[in-house]
Order: C-alpha cells, then sequence, then structure tokens
C-alpha cells in the first residue's frame, strides 16, 4: 500500500469532517476534499517526522480549507441533518435539533475560534493544535476559552 493511501485510510473521517467545517454545500465539500488530497498526496514527500503524522496531515488539511473559505463568500444554506438510529421519535427530534444547532453555532463562531474547536473535536492536544495552526499554546487555550464561551451563549441565549 502506498504511504499516502495508507494516510487517506487512517485520517479519511477526519479530513471529512475539517472540509465539512469550511463547507456547507456537499458539492463543494467534495470539491475541498479533493483539494486537501491534492495538498497531501504533493506535502507527503516533505514529511520528515518533526511533528507528528496527525498534526501533519490536519496542517495540510486546515490549510486548505482556510484557502477555501477566503476564496468562497460564506453560504447561506441550511445545514444538512443527521439522523440517529435507535432513539424514539421525540428524542431522535430533540437530538436533531440541538445538532442542528450546536453545528450552526459552530459554523458561527470565527474561523480562528472554530479551527481550534474542530482540531479539539479530533482529539488533538493543545500541543498538536498549536502546531497545526503555528501558533503557541498559550493562544490555543485563549482561543478555546472564547470559542466555548460563544458557544455556550450561542446554545443557551437566554442566559439561564
Amino acid at each position: 500500500m502506498e504511504p499516502i493511501e495508507r494516510v487517506l485510510k487512517a485520517y479519511g473521517p477526519a479530513l471529512s469532517r475539517v472540509a465539512s467545517s469550511y463547507e456547507r454545500s456537499p458539492a463543494g465539500r467534495d470539491e475541498l476534499l479533493q483539494d486537501i488530497v491534492l495538498a497531501l498526496w504533493k506535502a507527503w514527500p516533505s514529511f520528515r517526522g518533526e511533528c507528528s503524522e496527525r498534526a501533519f496531515v490536519l496542517r495540510i488539511a486546515h490549510n486548505r480549507g482556510l484557502t477555501h473559505a477566503w476564496r468562497r463568500p460564506p453560504p447561506h444554506e441550511p445545514l444538512d441533518e443527521v439522523p440517529a438510529a435507535g432513539e424514539a421519535p421525540d428524542q431522535l427530534v430533540a437530538a436533531s435539533e440541538q445538532r442542528v444547532q450546536l453545528l450552526e453555532a459552530v459554523h458561527a463562531l470565527p474561523l480562528k475560534h472554530r479551527e481550534v474547536v474542530l482540531l479539539l473535536l479530533e482529539d488533538l492536544s493543545h500541543a498538536e493544535i498549536a502546531q497545526v495552526l503555528g501558533i503557541s499554546e498559550n493562544n490555543v487555550a485563549v482561543r478555546l476559552t472564547r470559542a466555548r464561551a460563544a458557544l455556550r451563549s450561542a446554545m443557551n441565549p437566554g442566559g439561564a
């Protein structure tokens, strides 16, 4: 198996989530994912192990996502809902509405806050997030604190 195939197999779901964080439309996500894969293929020979493989892959993906976001106007379409299986209909509706609300809140975050939240959700440490984004660990912590506050406010607008 080629190294890039192994990387895509190992990190494919994470790359799809990164693409989804920058692009809401299915066609745009597919296009961005193709750009990410091409960028990985081009950059892979330069990987020297100075950071974890996961951090390297996600850094490339986020850089492509940033480029993509800067080139496109923000979308004005609703997010796709992802149904959960095995729940009662009323629980399914409530959970679905909450997921959509959370996704909308995450997408509404400023890009620098959205990045750290999404990388944290990919289970990266603060040090790895700092490597991916090229910022200090302290800056990661500050951005996460601000992002969490914004998400709490968006998810509970009444403050109660």
